[in-house]
């Protein structure tokens, strides 16, 4: 029978990476870490375990166009929220639907943006969540810590002696500190949070109807309209009473239920910054490492990131850590460790009132 279904949440803004990632085309749907776009490459990552028709990708509803072109003659399920809320209400929708299409087994709802180096240790991981989802509770992959990373929130797994397959979860953290994150990396018990959960569709409405009782009404007045003509109009109303609030924060910190985590080491990185992208794209530096892209010429500079998307020549001399890049409409010139500050300026432009720049 079916391994199981994946829900594909594609409904980011994508602002760190200005000014390549704009809001007709975010991150997501965008080409940075391989030949195709990142919500792609997602689903294709996928097939061992989810065929076309058992992928449902929810995304905001000015990409349902740009999602259908790149899924052209792919049968996966394609759902436009009317409205961002976050991810609890856009998990519940996914479990909703997948119910709708009348499976009751383990489903992945993993972000579209991601990057993973290793589509096998990625794969058995999910495998094994599965397994465990099956018999109820939420199920977690836990990636393992390669450096002390304050950028990501941890799990911590419950004490336990020797290796197994996946162990309870004791708690979930908050993005530490550097010494923190040291003394997670040193203990060995914490986990990166990738954001990846599986459960039931059961399980998933269960824990809405007890801890999120808003949005589990707004999730059943649209079961009530899937496949008639009332759909669209009860799907925006419902949407748009929702409250706007993340499954770590509605659900995983509320819990009750029983949580696990299934260590997983497969290369995995959030792509949340220019910085981490120069990184993760270590193999194609030059003997300075910088990192190079489009036309442009290079010169006496060390570990910068240049990236030419315009027509334009880009000339750099004599810098340091920087990342430059270049479209049609707009150049960014920023010190490449201050890249997950590039938001700022995306927030700075709205408040000017350039929204042909967003």
């Amino acid at each position: 029978g079916k391994i199981m279904y994946a829900v594909v949440m594609a409904g980011g803004s994508g602002t760190r990476f200005w000014p390549a990632s704009r809001k007709s085309k975010p991150k997501q749907f965008l080409s940075i870490t391989g030949k195709e776009p990142m919500v792609v490459e997602t689903c294709n990552r996928l097939s061992p375990l989810a065929s076309d028709e058992e992928i449902i990708i929810i995304l905001g509803k000015h990409h349902k166009g740009e999602a259908e072109h790149l899924f052209q003659g792919r049968n996966v399920h394609i759902l436009a929220e009317p409205v961002g809320r976050n991810t609890a209400p856009c998990i519940g929708l996914g479990a909703l639907y997948a119910k709708y299409l009348g499976y009751e087994g383990p489903v992945a709802f993993l972000p579209a943006d991601h990057y993973i180096r290793d589509q096998g240790g990625f794969i058995s991981a999910l495998r094994i969540a599965a397994q465990v989802a099956e018999r109820g509770g939420i199920v977690t992959l836990g990636i393992i810590p390669t450096r002390p990373e304050t950028g990501y929130g941890y799990i911590k797994r419950e004490e336990s002696t020797g290796e197994r397959e996946y162990f309870a979860v004791s708690k979930f953290v908050e993005k530490p500190d550097f010494e923190t994150a040291r003394t997670y990396l040193a203990h060995g018990g914490y986990y990166w949070n990738a954001g990846i959960f599986v459960a039931t569709p059961r399980t998933i409405l269960q824990e809405m109807e007890i801890h999120l009782p808003n949005v589990y009404a707004g999730l059943m007045k649209i079961n009530d309209s899937l496949g008639t003509d009332a759909f669209e109009k009860v799907f925006a109303e419902a949407y748009d009473e929702m409250e706007s609030i993340s499954f770590d924060y509605g659900i995983m910190e509320k819990t009750e239920t029983s949580v696990y985590v299934v260590p997983c080491e497969c290369g995995w990185s959030d792509v949340g910054s220019w910085a981490a992208l120069y990184e993760m794209r270590s193999q194609e530096y030059d003997e300075n490492g910088n990192l190079i892209e489009g036309e442009s010429l290079v010169m006496d500079c060390r570990q910068c990131f240049v990236s030419s998307k315009s027509n334009r020549l880009v000339a750099v001399l004599g810098l340091e850590n920087c990342v430059i890049v270049d479209t049609q409409d707009s150049i960014l010139v920023a010190d490449l460790n201050r890249s997950q500050e590039i938001r700022k300026i995306v927030e700075e432009l709205k408040k000017l009132g350039k929204e042909k720049l967003l």
